[in-house]
């Protein structure tokens, strides 16, 4: 669905890489994990999710990012609940208009 159109997906949490190993592997996704146990960068795109965490621990507030090939995040979907997410149906729609938009 993503790799057709070009779109290269990318998780990022605060979680350990032994952790997003097993969490990609049990949940059977396929799409890179990156781990960010400092935030630092987590932290750059104002995604922190203070003391929201297992025992107040910090994470990431769920987020997708559409970043063209120059690295210019063209569209953002930010919410607070860690349960929300888009769906990947209306990333790829945005993505279609994107594309549409540069051709014209």
């Amino acid at each position: 669905m993503f790799e057709s159109r070009g779109v290269d997906v990318v998780a990022l949490s605060v979680d350990a890489p032994e952790i997003n190993r097993r969490h990609r592997q049990k949940l059977g996704f396929t799409y890179t994990f990156l781990s960010d146990p400092k935030a630092e960068v987590i932290r750059r795109y104002d995604l922190l999710h203070a003391h929201a965490g297992p025992k107040g621990s910090d994470i990431a507030r769920p987020a997708e990012f559409l970043i063209d090939p120059t690295g210019t995040i063209r569209w953002v979907n930010l919410t607070e609940n860690i349960a929300v997410r888009a769906r990947p149906e209306e990333v790829l729609k945005v993505f279609d208009e994107m594309e549409r938009a540069a051709a014209r």
